[in-house]
């Protein structure tokens, strides 16, 4: 099955309110849906969602380097040649976001070629993941509100606070009112964005003993080289590297580097085959790895709901897999539904994702 054309259509879809954190603040999903063509008709999707901020990519660089570089590298090539796509990808330094959607929209259509679910050819562990949610930046009263009616429509049990501001103190208070409000009934655990120095984690860690979180996520840069491995070391619970892996190479650097001792891995930057390799390393090396969100679409958290149930390892931890419900509007022709706290996998070829081309006509922004 070769690779007839790749398409790279940009979307707009605004969020029905501002998502803030410490590395940047999102209004609208400026994003891209990527499309693989193959023989006979056969497409693959997948969803591209720049982030500026974290890794330098635009709506606009997406597209271009799509359209422009990738796809006339691999068009002709077959879809299941999928090393030989890769070195071609890789010859182009640094896109991500790109470089994931067009390795998932491979994958999609794949599964579709092979008439089988992609969740099954990767790993085939579960049907379901468990959900976290991530509420951003918010006064204590207002993040509670929010956790609790999420808690009670759609049975979540498991939130991630993002934190770094300044001073810390502000989100030292979200986090105790979380846990004062919801005892032990409910999992907690941060993400700093980058935002806080060493020192400033270090004193808020110290604050937060007593509130049982289960992890914290890049808490300051990991180019504060030491100030980082100091962290870490003095960290009592898992620290886990993001934005600063995302590549293999950079997931096995961090924790040679003692900058990280748990990995999120994110399809949206690694697709299904860099996240593959990822996941293998962390299993392998006894780390724990979960399945990240990068205020994805339901195009987008499929694709992470795929890989996160095709692994026991992945699996056995609530993935970030809400955000959707953030935005004001999708582009699933059935949308995604969560229920009993879970996300199911749908028993379809191939990803499973199915566009409303009404909604893709009314949301695109090339025309």
């Amino acid at each position: 099955m070769k690779i007839t054309k790749v398409e790279a259509i940009p979307f707009s879809i605004p969020y029905t309110h501002p998502l803030k954190f410490a590395s940047g603040e999102a209004h609208v999903a400026d994003h891209v849906l990527i499309r693989v063509h193959g023989e006979d008709g056969v497409v693959g999707h997948a969803e591209a969602p720049p982030r500026p901020y974290t890794y330098g990519e635009t709506q606009d660089g997406i597209r271009a380097v799509v359209e422009t570089i990738f796809a006339p590298q691999i068009v002709g090539l077959d879809v299941f040649d999928r090393e030989k796509i890769h070195a071609r990808l890789d010859r182009t330094v640094g896109n991500p976001c790109a470089k994931g959607a067009v390795d998932i929209a491979i994958w999609d259509v794949i599964g579709k070629v092979l008439g089988r679910p992609v969740t099954a050819l990767l790993g085939g562990y579960t049907d379901r993941m468990r959900v976290s949610h991530m509420v951003g930046f918010d006064d204590p009263a207002r993040t509670v509100e929010i956790a609790q009616r999420f808690k009670e429509t759609y049975g979540i049990t498991t939130f991630k606070i993002k934190v770094g501001r300044r001073p810390w103190t502000l989100d030292v208070a979200v986090c105790r009112a979380m846990r004062a409000h919801f005892g032990d009934a409910v999992d907690l655990y941060i993400d700093g964005n980058r935002g806080w120095t060493a020192a400033e984690a270090a004193r808020a860690l110290r604050a937060m003993e007593d509130l049982d979180l289960l992890m914290a996520e890049e808490l300051n840069p990991a180019d504060d080289v030491l100030g980082r491995r100091w962290l870490v070391g003095r960290t009592k619970i898992p620290f886990y590297a993001d934005e600063s892996v995302s590549r293999p190479a950079e997931a096995a650097r961090a924790l040679l580097d003692g900058a990280a001792t748990a990995i999120s891995i994110k399809t949206a930057r690694t697709g299904f085959t860099g996240s593959q390799r990822v996941h293998f390393l962390c299993e392998s090396l006894g780390i724990e790895n979960y399945i990240g969100n990068q205020i994805d679409g339901q195009v987008g958290t499929m694709a992470s709901l795929v890989f996160g149930a095709a692994y026991k390892g992945t699996a056995e931890r609530a993935g970030e897999l809400s955000n959707f419900l953030d935005m004001s509007d999708d582009l699933l022709a059935e949308p995604l539904r969560i229920e009993h706290g879970e996300l199911k996998i749908r028993d379809l070829p191939g990803t499973g994702v199915v566009i409303d081309e009404d909604k893709l006509s009314r949301y695109r922004c090339d025309r």
